[in-house]
C-alpha cells in the first residue's frame, strides 16, 4: 500500500481522509498511514501463519490432503487433441467439450505432447 501512496505522491497526488483525519501532504499524515499499513500488513501475515498451522495440524489428522486432481479421458482427448490441431475445433471448443479451464488444458496439453513424442512449437 504504501509503494501505491509513494507512486500517486511522485505524480503529485496526496491522500485526504476526513474521517481519519490523513492527510499525506503532513507528518503526521504520513505516519498515521503508514501505521494503518504496517497494521493491517501484520494482520495479513498473521492470518496466513493461521492458516499455515491449520492445514498442517489437519495434514497430520489425515483430513486434508489438498484438491483432487481433474479426471481426464485421454483417449477422448487424444480424439479432440487432432480435431484442435487440424483446425477442426478452436481451443474454447476443446475446452468446453473436456470441461477444463484455460489453464488445466495448456497444461494437459504439454503433459499429452510430451507422453506421444509431440514436439512444442518453438517461438521465432
Amino acid at each position: 500500500m504504501l509503494n501505491i501512496i509513494d507512486t500517486l505522491t511522485e505524480k503529485g497526488v496526496t491522500l485526504v481522509s476526513h474521517k481519519e483525519n490523513i492527510d499525506t501532504d503532513t507528518p503526521a499524515g504520513k505516519f498515521m498511514l503508514t501505521v494503518f499499513a504496517a497494521l493491517s500488513q501484520l494482520e495479513r501475515e498473521q492470518l496466513k501463519q493461521r492458516q499455515r498451522e491449520g492445514i498442517e495440524i489437519a495434514k497430520a489428522q489425515g483430513k486434508y490432503t489438498g484438491r483432487k486432481p481433474i479426471e481426464i479421458d485421454w483417449t477422448r482427448f487424444g480424439q479432440l487433441y487432432g480435431e484442435w490441431k487440424s483446425k477442426s475445433i478452436t481451443g474454447r471448443d476443446f475446452m468446453r467439450r473436456m470441461g477444463l479451464s484455460a489453464n488445466t488444458f495448456y497444461r494437459r496439453v504439454r503433459e499429452y505432447e510430451a507422453e506421444h513424442g509431440i514436439a512444442a512449437p518453438t517461438s521465432a
